[in-house]
């Protein structure tokens, strides 16, 4: 996991963007002048802590990334590679010198990249699944790109989009490849685009999900099976030269994760967990405590309460520059703080729900409509915000009705929400945050499966319950799902009134909401309370520049 950055096609040098990215890479910062251009690389030592410093050259020619290829080993072994390095993006190199770009399509893991081969082409190149982020900007006949946009303030006044904020404020997260910020853009989940005399061109698309669409089958068989991909990819995402452990909600994804590298490993696992330490919220802790007692983890537990929230919220707003609402944001950044010291590389269960069916919206769309079945479609108060989802998440042709509604979801909230949040919350604090579920070899037996292994009845996530009722029953797989929620209305509702006074003054604010629909907006729980005061922080430091603790500062009293 580190920070990349480049100016390609064009004079200047890469150094002023890698420094703001160094967050990213607190082991050091290499730059180098290339063919046409600059590219740098802030480290976090992971693999290979000696020999592992980029850029990497070998015959194919330059390559420097964020992330890890998990089947490096395998591509080694297979190809019969001449490697130099234990690097994890080494053999790519390799396989580009003998196939070209379809050697892109081989790798398996969580990778942003850049490719210079000897060939005399440039690549730009994200996974399928959209795990690390890859943001461009074409400036006067250049092409810059870095993890992270903030890298490109220096250059360009960030100016906001008024539509991607509409879209924050209506979904919680950003949907199209054109980000909050005027001219930058991030690459599509599994976009390969060439740099050509200082312009992308597209060149290909790799899915993250498979073609077949109906695997049946006996659920004995598929739960042998399940337990084979799992426990292959967990074993996989485990490759590191440092310490390692994992995030444990109370949730059965986890869970599964939990008793995979309990399986894996001789020594305990180290596990951390957050809790909220609130009236009436939904706490995890004592669901989590039973799996790892039962799996035998080292299990530490962190607690979220109200002064955490007021302290964390704009330096998770900071993180965010690529902003996203969703308030798990703030126990995730919390969980990062925890783990900092203990732990480099830290596995969670995101990619479960989408991948085997687990939302209750999954369900409600199965459903008749005299049963009350609709749509698994977002809730948005703004129709052109919606028509642009419905846009973005269509589907092919063939798939089941549960099979769209997963596509929908892999296709805009997963990487626009989820994994985003995992990346800038864990990178902030100098931590990997690995992905199992969201792995080809889990998505090629997963999304194919047959409806009936997915959902039945109430519960979702039909055949990952069977298997952990066999594996983990500690985990209590037929519990009814509680949801996660961060009660961030009761910590905002006594000082309401005068926050929303001051948001509604904030420009960007202005621009979208009169200062009586804030004002009604934060005169009631719920709606977008939590959204606006979120969204205000955010602009007053990534549009205007003010430090985290002045943003907070000028909006609450």
């Amino acid at each position: 996991m580190c920070g990349i950055a480049g100016v390609l096609h064009g004079p200047g040098s890469a150094q002023a963007l890698i420094e703001t990215l160094t967050h990213r890479g607190p082991d050091g910062i290499r730059v180098e002048q290339v063919p046409g251009g600059s590219v740098a690389h802030a480290r976090l030592s992971i693999i290979d802590l000696e020999g592992g410093w980029q850029p990497l050259h070998a015959a194919g020619g330059t390559v420097i990334g964020n992330g890890e290829i998990y089947n490096y080993l395998e591509l080694t072994r297979d190809h019969d590679l001449p490697v130099a390095t234990g690097s994890d993006f080494e053999p790519l190199l390799h396989l580009y010198d003998r196939e070209g770009p379809a050697a892109f399509d081989r790798l398996r893991g969580m990778y942003a990249l850049c490719l210079i081969g000897s060939d005399g082409r440039t690549w730009l190149v994200r996974d399928p699944f959209g795990i690390k982020p890859l943001y461009v900007l074409e400036h006067e006949g250049t092409v810059l790109f870095a993890s992270e946009p903030r890298a490109f303030a220096h250059l360009v006044a960030p100016v906001m989009v008024p539509d991607r904020a509409r879209e924050l404020l209506g979904m919680n997260y950003t949907l199209t490849d054109g980000v909050i910020f005027e001219g930058v853009r991030r690459l599509l989940p599994g976009e390969v685009v060439e740099v050509v005399d200082g312009t992308l061109v597209p060149h290909s698309r790799r899915s993250a999900l498979p073609v077949r669409t109906d695997r049946g089958g006996e659920a004995a068989s598929l739960i042998r099976q399940l337990d084979a991909v799992l426990e292959n990819s967990v074993a996989v995402h485990q490759r590191s030269d440092v310490p390692y452990g994992l995030f444990l909600s109370g949730g059965i994804d986890s869970a599964a994760i939990a008793t995979l590298m309990s399986r894996l490993n001789a020594r305990p696992v180290t596990a951390f967990t957050c809790g909220f330490d609130a009236p009436g919220a939904r706490d995890e802790r004592g669901q989590a405590e039973k799996v790892a007692r039962a799996l035998n983890l080292d299990w530490r537990e962190t607690r979220f309460d109200e002064e955490d929230f007021w302290r964390l919220l704009p330096r998770v707003a900071w993180a965010l520059d690529d902003p996203t609402a969703d308030y798990a944001t703030l126990p995730t950044y919390k969980l990062a703080e925890a783990a900092r010291g203990t732990l480099t590389v830290v596995l969670t269960g995101e990619g479960g729900d989408e991948l085997f069916g687990g939302y209750g919206r999954y369900r409600r769309a199965l459903r008749p409509a005299w049963l009350g079945g609709r749509m698994a479609e977002p809730r948005s108060t703004e129709p052109e915000v919606l028509a642009r989802w419905r846009a973005i998440a269509k589907a092919p042709e063939g798939l089941s009705g549960l099979q769209k509604a997963q596509w929908a979801d892999i296709a805009t909230w997963l990487p626009n929400d989820l994994l985003l949040k995992l990346d800038r919350c864990l990178m902030a604090n100098g931590l990997e945050g690995r992905t199992p579920f969201l792995d080809p070899e889990v998505a090629a037996f997963a999304f194919p499966l047959a409806d009936r292994f997915k959902v039945r009845g109430r519960y979702g996530k039909w055949l990952v319950r069977r298997w952990l009722e066999g594996v983990c029953p500690e985990a209590d797989p037929w519990g009814r799902k509680k949801g996660f929620t961060v009660p961030v209305d009761a910590w905002i509702a006594p000082r309401a009134r005068e926050i929303g006074e001051r948001v509604a003054k904030v420009e960007a604010v202005r621009s979208l909401r009169t200062p009586e629909a804030v004002a009604e907006s934060f005169s009631k729980d719920g709606g977008e309370r939590w959204p606006l005061l979120f969204f205000a922080v955010w602009s007053l430091i990534h549009l205007e520049g003010a430090s985290p603790e002045d943003a907070l500062a000028t909006l609450v009293p």
